[in-house]
């Protein structure tokens, strides 16, 4: 029974460990916060998926209505110091001496909202990106104008805006529209991942022919700071790298 007892519980550690559990704690925790908004002002939905032009999907943690316009949440539980920048495409998790990228949330959310944009095809909507962290991770990040922040400040971080931009009529068309992108398949998640990894394998293949993967220009050898890297022969108006 105690072998039983123990099993059960490395079973477990394992499970809440997985990178797919902690961002559903993450995602619940920030789903329990957005219900104490004022919902006759703010309209929460979760788990949003975007069909783009090209067929891929982008799915969308949260997303708030409110007339003062569209509040975009993309939510990281991760533990640790955080540090990182605007514009820097990576950001690293520092756990005591171990150190890891992941790709900046900004920008990740930049594309969210991209989407949205392209979805709703309506100009006058203002986005407002939020990224949110755990009370797990401390950020040191660098000044930033986006709103990165950890999970008790969501609430008064959507709240500071407070000028209207929306009438309660648009903002309802907004909310039926979107209301039916949620996720609510197996299927339609398991179609959004596949599109990512597809996305991943061609980006991947276009880098090992010398072409940049965000507009298809050509990769050079440049020379920095920290050595030599490829860069897109189309700098400044694209910044992707890669190192050599």
């Amino acid at each position: 029974m105690t072998y039983l007892i123990a099993a059960i519980l490395l079973i477990l550690v394992l499970i809440l460990k997985s990178p797919k559990v902690k961002g559903m704690i993450g995602e619940s925790s920030v789903k329990h916060q957005l219900k104490k908004l004022n919902l006759t002002y703010y309209k929460p939905l979760h788990d949003v998926m975007i069909t783009q032009p090209d067929g891929k999907t982008t799915q969308i943690d949260h997303v708030v209505i409110s007339k003062f316009g569209i509040f975009v949440i993309e939510t990281k539980n991760y533990k640790g110091w955080i540090i990182g920048g605007e514009h820097a495409k990576y950001w690293t998790q520092v756990i005591y001496k171990r150190k890891e990228k992941f790709f900046n949330p900004i920008r990740q959310n930049y594309g969210h909202i991209k989407a949205l944009e392209s979805y709703l095809e309506d100009a006058t909507i203002p986005f407002y990106s939020i990224v949110v962290f755990s009370t797990r991770a401390e950020l040191k990040l660098e000044p930033m104008k986006t709103d990165v922040i950890s999970s008790p400040n969501l609430l008064s971080t959507i709240e500071k805006y407070k000028t209207p931009y929306l009438t309660d009529e648009k903002v309802h068309h907004i909310y039926e529209l979107l209301s039916n992108r949620m996720i609510h398949t197996r299927q339609e998640r398991k179609k959004h991942i596949n599109d990512i990894k597809m996305k991943l394998t061609q980006d991947q293949n276009k880098v090992a022919q010398g072409i940049c993967p965000k507009c298809d220009g050509r990769l050079v050898i440049r020379h920095g700071k920290r050595g030599t890297f490829h860069g897109c022969s189309n700098f400044p108006s694209c910044r992707f790298t890669k190192s050599a």
